[in-house]
This record gives structure tokens, C-alpha cells and sequence, in this order.
């Protein structure tokens, strides 16, 4: 009796364990291991897990914010035009222009050429060149430099690609709920989405210092200030503080962009490094005071890992947290529109609750209190 309970024990064991290793190889079967990544049967990866929101960035409101746009965004925005990429891609691409509208002499080509080889400053190789071409030089070749600006900027809008649409659709949306934008771009990416949208923005530079003025003030919230000018303002484009001194004489002014920088928190996008800008650092960082205590934030790719430690260090001293929003470029327009979405619900919720204070200071609070959604 024993005996024939044990067998069928012993069957059903076997039963099971035949079970179990079919159900094992089926697995194996639909799946195939590269590496640490596991494709499906239709050979497509798994769906990442999301990546976290930092606690601190998604509780803003749109108002509290000011996004910087960097040459990251036009990038991918508009991946097929080199001009957008990088200075070096600026800097090529207004040489090649200026070189077939027979602007520069061979010596004066070949000397460009040589810096752009050469690595050396871009920004003012690229001070340089505008030099140059400027209207400010009151030359013949003057004359020809918005030709060369709108050659190398030719057609944008049809140059966009939708997962860049994707990201400038999530700016958009934070503008619209409150959030001042400036940008180190020349071009027009995002009036021109807007535009498309049946939405007008308006673009600023530091020439006028009336709207400048108004837009630190939040008077202008529907406006994009570019800090180096727009490629459709040639007379308004300087990489160099020298080139805005009206407006950093300027002490009203002066103080109230400085004031953006202490009261509210500054959302990089695409930008790595813009806070070495001379440009950036003579409006927002020279006068301010205690950087390392405010609470500003820059979303980067994660890639290699000794370099974005290297940057978040870096960045602590000028009160700026670094966030990674994945291994991949293309992982940022998902993000950001995350992001977005968390920010701007809280941002019909009404005004902060009593005794919440924005990046460190309680004037900041009383400020946002008198503001309208």
C-alpha cells in the first residue's frame, strides 16, 4: 500500500517537473537573451520602466519656472540641419554661406577654416566671423548678412521632426500656464510650432530693452527672449557682453533679470554647459549672491557616467541640480512630456499653500502669491 502511494507520488513528481521544463524551453523559445537586453518573440525590446520624477522639480508650478533652451533641443528638434547641432555646425555652415556669396577674402576663409580645425574657442571664432558679416560693420558685406543667416536657416519648419515636435509641444504648454523661456539658439523653431498651433510668440533680444524689461516682469510671458538675438533680427545678434552693454547699464533691468535668478527655478534643456555662456553669466550670474543655495535644475543625458558626475558637481555651486532623464537622447521627449503634464496639473491647483516658499525665499513667495495662474 505504501509502495503504490509512493510510485504515485513519484508519477505525479514527474508530471510536474515535465510540466515545469516544458513551460521553461516554451519561455526560452519566445525569447532570445542579448546580453543584459531581452527581445520578445516579434523581436522587439521590452517597454523601459519609466524613469522616476525628482520630488523637488515635478512639485513646481509653471509660473515658479524659466526654462532654458539649449542647442540640444534645436537638435533634436531638427536633426537634419548641422547649423543647429553645435557652434561648430554654426560656424561651418555661415562660412560655407559667406564663402559662396564671395563675402571673405582666401586668406580670411582659410584662417576660419584653420580655428574650426583647430578646435579653438568656438564662440569667438564664431564672435569673429559675425564680426565680420555684421551689420554693424557698415561694409558692403553687411548688406549680405541676412542672406547668410537665412541660408543656413532655410526652411526650417519642414526640417522638423515629430519627436522634436513632441518636446517643443511640452514647452509650449508650460509657457502657456505660466513659465518664462529663453534660449542661446538663433533660430525660430519654437515660434515657428507655436505658430503652426494657431499660437503667436514673440521674439525678443537684448536690443530692446523696453520688452526685456517687461518680460523679466512677466508682462510678456507669451514672448521668447534670445540672449545671443534671432537669425530674422541680424542687427540684434552679439556673443559678446560688449555687444548689449544698453542693457547692462541698464539697472532696472539688470535687476530684475538678476531677480529671476534668486526668486524662481531655472529648468535647463539641452544646454550642458550654457552656464559658462559670457552671455548668461554677465545677465544671471555675476550679481547673484549664495548661488549654491537656490534650487535650479538641468535635465542631461546620463551617457557616460564619470562625466555626468563631473557636471553634477560642477553644477552644485551655482545652485543647479543635475538630472538624468536616460541613457538616450531619444528618452528626453517622453520624459519632459511626463514632466510637463505633473507640472502643469499643479499648476491649476491654485496658488502655494501658506508658509511654502519658492527655491529658498520667502520674497520669492510673497511674489508669487500676487501673480494669476
Amino acid at each position: 500500500m505504501l509502495l503504490q502511494r509512493g510510485r504515485g507520488q513519484t508519477s505525479r513528481s514527474s508530471d510536474f517537473s515535465l510540466k515545469h521544463c516544458s513551460f521553461l524551453l516554451n519561455w526560452m523559445a519566445s525569447t532570445v537573451s542579448l546580453g543584459k537586453e531581452t527581445l520578445l518573440e516579434d523581436g522587439m525590446p521590452p517597454a523601459k520602466k519609466p524613469r522616476k520624477l525628482l520630488p523637488s522639480l515635478k512639485t513646481k508650478k509653471p509660473r515658479e519656472l524659466v526654462l532654458v533652451i539649449g542647442t540640444g533641443i534645436s537638435a533634436a528638434v531638427a536633426p537634419q540641419v548641422p547649423a543647429l547641432k553645435s557652434w561648430k555646425g554654426l560656424i561651418q555652415a555661415l562660412l560655407d554661406a559667406a564663402i559662396d556669396f564671395d563675402l571673405l577674402e582666401d586668406e580670411e576663409s582659410k584662417r576660419f577654416q584653420k580655428c574650426l580645425h583647430e578646435d579653438k574657442n568656438l564662440v569667438h571664432v564664431a564672435h569673429d566671423l559675425i564680426q565680420k558679416l555684421s551689420p554693424r560693420t557698415s561694409n558692403v558685406r553687411s548688406t549680405f548678412f541676412k542672406d547668410c543667416l537665412y541660408e543656413v536657416f532655410d526652411d526650417l519648419e519642414s526640417k522638423m521632426e515629430d519627436s522634436g515636435k513632441q518636446l517643443l509641444q511640452s514647452v509650449l504648454h508650460l509657457m502657456e500656464n505660466g513659465a518664462l523661456v529663453l534660449t542661446t539658439n538663433f533660430d525660430n523653431l519654437l515660434e515657428l510650432y507655436a505658430a503652426h498651433q494657431g499660437k503667436h510668440l514673440e521674439s525678443l533680444d537684448l536690443t530692446d530693452e523696453k520688452k526685456v524689461l517687461e518680460w523679466a516682469q512677466e508682462k510678456r510671458k507669451l514672448s521668447v527672449l534670445h540672449i545671443h538675438g534671432v537669425y530674422t533680427n541680424p542687427s540684434g545678434i552679439v556673443l559678446h557682453p560688449a555687444g548689449y552693454q544698453n542693457v547692462l547699464r541698464n539697472t532696472e533691468v539688470m535687476r530684475e533679470i538678476q531677480k529671476l535668478y534668486e526668486n524662481k527655478s531655472f529648468l535647463f534643456l539641452g544646454c550642458g554647459w550654457t552656464v559658462d555662456d559670457t552671455t548668461f553669466q554677465a545677465l544671471f550670474l555675476e550679481a547673484v549672491k549664495h548661488k549654491s543655495d537656490l534650487e535650479h535644475f538641468m535635465l542631461v543625458r546620463r551617457g557616460d557616467v564619470d562625466e555626468f558626475k563631473k557636471l553634477r558637481e560642477n553644477m552644485l555651486d551655482k545652485g543647479i541640480k543635475v538630472i538624468s532623464y536616460g541613457d538616450e537622447y531619444a528618452d528626453l521627449p517622453e520624459y519632459f512630456e511626463r514632466l510637463t503634464s505633473e507640472i502643469a496639473m499643479r499648476g491649476r491647483t491654485g496658488v502655494p499653500k501658506e508658509g511654502q516658499q519658492l527655491n529658498g525665499s520667502a520674497t520669492a513667495h510673497t511674489e508669487v502669491k500676487g501673480c494669476s495662474p
